[in-house]
C-alpha cells in the first residue's frame, strides 16, 4: 500500500493524475487480496485493536524502509521517537488484563 499511496510522488509526478490512480488502485487491490484474508484468520487469535496496531507498525516500519531506499529521504531521529511510540502502543495493547 505504501508504494500505491506514495510510490508516484518520484516516478509519475509528470503523468495525468487519472493515470496514476488507475495505477494505485491496481496495486493497492494486490494488497487486499492478501488483507482481508489475513486479518480473518488473525481475528481467531487476535483482538480487533491488536490486529490494527499490528497493522500499524508493519506499515510504519516497511515506510520506513520505503521513504530511505526508494524515495532517498533522509533517516531522521523522528523514525526513532516515532518508532518508541509505537512500542509503547504495543505494549499496552498486548499487556495482559
Amino acid at each position: 500500500m505504501t508504494f500505491a499511496w506514495y510510490g508516484h510522488l518520484k516516478s509519475h509526478r509528470q503523468s495525468a493524475l487519472w493515470l496514476v490512480i488507475l495505477v494505485s488502485w491496481g496495486i493497492a487491490f494486490f494488497e487486499y487480496l492478501l488483507q482481508i484474508p489475513a486479518n480473518r484468520m488473525g481475528f481467531q487469535y487476535f483482538t480487533l485493536p491488536q490486529l490494527k496496531i499490528i497493522q500499524e507498525v508493519i506499515t510504519m516500519v516497511v515506510f520506513v524502509g520505503f521513504s530511505v531506499l526508494y524515495m532517498k529521504q533522509a533517516v531522521k531521529l523522528d523514525y526513532l521517537w516515532a518508532g518508541l511510540c509505537l512500542l509503547g502502543a504495543v505494549y499496552f495493547i498486548f499487556r495482559a488484563p
